[in-house]
Parts: C-alpha cells; structure tokens; sequence
C-alpha cells in the first residue's frame, strides 16, 4: 500500500459527521485533506477570490446564484477574464482537485470529487450516511438551532447538494452504486465508523 497513491472521496449527508470522519481518515492514512481548501485552490487558479467560489459552493442554491454573480469580488489577476458562468467556475474547481490528486494521497470531501476523479487510479468512493434523529441532534448542537430548525436546514441544504452532484455527474446523489461503499456513522459513532472506512480502505489496496 505503501507505493501506491491514494484518492478516497467522502460524499455524506448532511449532519453525518463525514467530514469529520474525513480529517480522521486523512490522519490515520497520512493523506493530504480537502474540503473548503479546494476553494482556496481554485481561488489560486483562476484569479478569482475564495468568496467568489464560496458563493458558487456545491452547499449554496447554486442555479440561484448564476443570477447573482458579484463583479466585485474578483480578484486583481482576473481583470480581463470572462468567465462568469456557473461551468466556468466549476471548471476551475475541477482543476484545481485534479491538480492535488496528482500530487499525492488525498481525502476530498464532496464536491464531485468522485466524478471529477473517475478515471484516475486507486480510488475508492464513500458515502457517509447517519440516522435522521442523530443528524438533527448534531445539526442542532453545532448550529446552535431547534429541532424545526434544524430539519429545515438539513432538507435546504441537502436538497442544493443533491441538485449540484446531480447536475454535473448525470447521477444520483447518495444512490449506493455510485459508491464503493456506504455507511451509516450511526451504528458503531463516528470514530468506529472512520476506523471500520480506514480497514476497509487499507483492504483494497492490498489488491
């Protein structure tokens, strides 16, 4: 396992801890981690500002925002560029993972990284699913919101996250045969859960 490059990619409801689940993986199997940093990447590519794609994240609503793109928040390298559009942006996000998935063992989180990357090599795709329960309990404690609340904003969120995978993969997000593996954090918590993906991880290498 140990000359060989790995890319593990987390897709995972929202209030699961997958992205929790992530960084542990990324610890235990000493690999580069990447959620919110790939918008950095991208900012560093393209000219653009971080805010720019923060704005265009696969978490925002992200048809309502080809309606509101905010000339401003350029950056100063981009001044003669274009490329306003909605695929232009997640172009240069898509650069920007390719980009790192070179570089060395990577944990990206979201983002159509598995898509982005299905052609690369020594992959392995994880969906991360929890109870509904545990996901407003965990949406709520870290939200700081009520359970009414709390389900609104997994359903809005979820529902941008799914429009967003689905648009640009042509598949379904969260349905299972899009993964090499899908599990619920429910059953043994979050840190079983990530040490159960870390064995299961280190088994298909050895192949």
């Amino acid at each position: 396992m140990e000359n060989k490059k790995m890319i593990i990619n987390i897709g995972r409801q929202i209030g699961s801890g997958g992205r929790i689940i992530a960084k542990q993986l990324a610890k235990d199997l000493n690999c580069t981690f990447y959620d919110r940093e790939l918008l950095n990447l991208a900012a560093k590519e393209s000219g653009f500002s971080e805010k720019f794609f923060e704005q265009n994240d696969e978490r925002k609503g992200f048809l309502h925002s080809l309606l509101h793109v905010n000339v401003p928040l350029m950056g100063e390298n981009n001044f003669y560029k274009n490329d306003f559009s909605q695929e232009g942006l997640y172009q240069f996000q898509s650069d920007a993972i390719t980009k790192a998935a070179r570089e060395g063992n990577c944990v990206f989180v979201g983002r159509t990284a598995d898509y982005v990357l299905r052609d690369f090599p020594n992959t392995v795709n994880i969906f991360i699913t929890a109870s509904f329960e545990e996901r407003i309990k965990r949406v709520c404690e870290r939200q700081q919101l009520t359970a009414d609340e709390a389900m609104k904003y997994i359903n809005a969120r979820e529902e941008a996250r799914s429009t967003y995978y689905n648009y640009y993969t042509g598949k379904r997000w969260g349905a299972a045969e899009s993964y090499d593996l899908c599990v619920s954090s429910s059953i043994l918590g979050l840190d079983e859960t990530a040490t159960f993906i870390t064995s299961f991880i280190k088994k298909r290498f050895e192949k």
